[in-house]
């Protein structure tokens, strides 16, 4: 269904209401971050559980986006839109008040399932609303810095609220928010959809969610404990065959849940892949670093949360730039230095110690903050560019999945990293009980809760370990984040390479045409 011509007033309040949805899913991702030294004291999780209340949200998000966003193509990109604000604004009251860390990991799924309805509908009715190219540039560089920038802001508004309420505060926090977006979305925004939808294959959407859940939480626990655990191939291997299904499936059916044939595109293939990498990075230095910033240098929650403003501030700049920056170096150029930059300012935390300046931080933030904002800006831009207008809901899903599976990848392996080096490096002291030392060697969190309780003989001793162990794991993740950033630059330079063959779904790739790499969008 095409969408009535709108004035340029009715447009742009439009993108008013979509910015206000992604900014909400987008802090929801980071705004936990600040929380779980609260969470750890108040609730008591095993370092496992923190994980897992870290990142079951990204993972179940990453694994519903795309059925989801081919499901928006179907029954409406609005409708699926204020529905699952709806949904998001109920999870949001059930992890407020969890009452144990199982609840609150089971809350902050039902979170993801509701998010995964969300973003891949303001993606697409960008698209719908915007059907001018260089507006609809500027349009995506707006979306793009809230979606950034929501992520960057959400430890500073954890540490506001922490600062005069519980741990819980930070879901509440969704509640107006939401009923502003119902009620104005509900009003404001056109309803958009697939003309020729076809059939929304069931099986299809169980394939994709357990392939991918099935990788990742192998990922996960492979970094943390070696891929010789049982658990990591019983997880990997069924998780893989199912993403191998789910590909074949893609291709024999009339109406896919997600084109499979976009990838030979390589400006898709290369936006998808750099917002995959970079949110690796990003994720993983704001989980890590608001730790770092709490439980080894003492900052107060809302300090913590200020300290790392520059990295909100450089999102913010970099989506609102991108388009400009795109128009005067080239896609190519600006993607691949954008994220050679990314990893330089991550590589940086691998010489971070306990008493090392703040300005180094505040760089590397800044640093990090600006041109995650041009590459995930630049990838929504290209795969919107590359993609069917009757396909948007699910080209942007897959944009929108790049970005949440890196983000639950970023916690899940530089958190895994991190908690694998911090229990093998900690030397508890002799005096402390087996099950001090067992609870001290879950994370550094419950080692400065354990301290607590202990004569300072042994207190001290135990906590210097402890942060010494932590700033360790902290280096070699920021090393490890470094090297895939660069990585993924040189990957994107390659792909977008001289010309590139930009095929639709209805063409074969011999007949394809060719096109230069594109100047002009964001």
């Amino acid at each position: 269904m095409s969408t009535p011509a709108l004035t340029a007033r009715q447009r742009w309040t439009g993108l008013a209401v979509l910015v206000l949805a992604v900014t909400v899913v987008a802090l929801d991702a980071t705004v936990l971050s600040l929380a779980l030294p609260s969470i750890s004291e108040t609730l008591r999780p095993s370092g496992t559980q923190l994980l897992w209340i870290g990142d079951s949200y990204s993972f179940v998000l990453a694994g519903l986006l795309v059925s989801m966003g081919a499901l928006s193509d179907r029954i409406g990109r609005k409708k699926l839109l204020l529905t699952g604000a709806t949904a998001f604004g109920a999870a949001s009251l059930l992890a407020a008040y969890a009452p144990g860390p199982g609840w609150l990991i089971l809350a902050r799924a039902l979170l993801g399932v509701a998010g995964a309805t969300i973003m891949p509908s303001t993606l697409s009715l960008i698209r719908a609303l915007f059907p001018d190219d260089r507006e609809r540039a500027t349009a995506i560089g707006i979306w793009g810095a809230a979606a950034t920038a929501g992520a960057a802001l959400g430890p500073v508004v954890g540490g506001l609220l922490l600062e005069h309420f519980w741990w819980g505060s930070v879901f509440l926090l969704n509640i107006p928010v939401l009923v502003l977006l119902l009620v104005s979305g509900a009003w404001l925004l056109p309803e958009s959809r697939d003309p020729e939808p076809g059939h929304w294959d069931v099986l299809s959407v169980a394939l994709s969610m357990a392939g991918v859940i099935g990788v990742v939480y192998a990922v996960k626990e492979g970094a943390a404990h070696g891929p010789a655990r049982w658990d990591v191939p019983v997880t990997f291997l069924p998780g893989a065959a199912a993403l191998t299904l789910f590909v074949r499936r893609q291709l024999r059916l009339a109406t896919p849940l997600l084109d499979v044939r976009l990838f030979r595109d390589r400006r898709f293939t290369a936006a998808v892949t750099a917002s995959l990498i970079s949110l690796v990075g990003l994720s993983g230095v704001i989980f890590v670093v608001s730790q770092y910033l709490q439980l080894v240098r003492g900052y107060e929650p809302l300090q913590a949360g200020l300290a790392e403003l520059p990295a909100f501030a450089g999102s913010v700049a970099g989506g609102l730039l991108t388009a400009r920056i795109a128009r005067r170096f080239g896609a190519r150029r600006a993607l691949a230095v954008s994220l050679l930059a990314m990893g330089l300012a991550a590589g940086a935390l691998g010489w971070l110690e306990q008493d090392t300046s703040y300005l180094l931080l505040a760089v590397s933030f800044l640093v990090t903050g600006t041109a995650e904002g041009v590459v995930y800006t630049l990838g929504a831009d290209l795969v919107l560019t590359a993609a069917p207008a009757d396909k948007a809901g699910a080209a942007s899903a897959v944009s929108e999945t790049a970005y949440e599976l890196g983000t639950a990848l970023g916690i899940a392996l530089v958190g895994s990293v991190v908690g694998s080096i911090y229990a093998n490096g900690l030397s508890v002291p002799a005096g402390a009980s087996p099950e001090v030392a067992a609870r001290a060697g879950e994370s550094l969190g419950a080692a400065v809760e354990t301290a607590q309780e202990l004569p300072p003989e042994v207190a001290q001793p135990l906590l210097a370990s402890a942060k010494d162990s932590f700033v360790h794991g902290m280096n070699s993740a920021g090393l490890l984040a470094g090297v895939l950033l660069v990585g993924a630059a040189v990957l994107a330079w390659w792909l977008l390479r001289g010309r590139w063959s930009a095929p639709t779904p209805a063409e074969p790739v011999e007949t394809a045409r060719t096109e230069r790499p594109q100047q002009v969008h964001a």
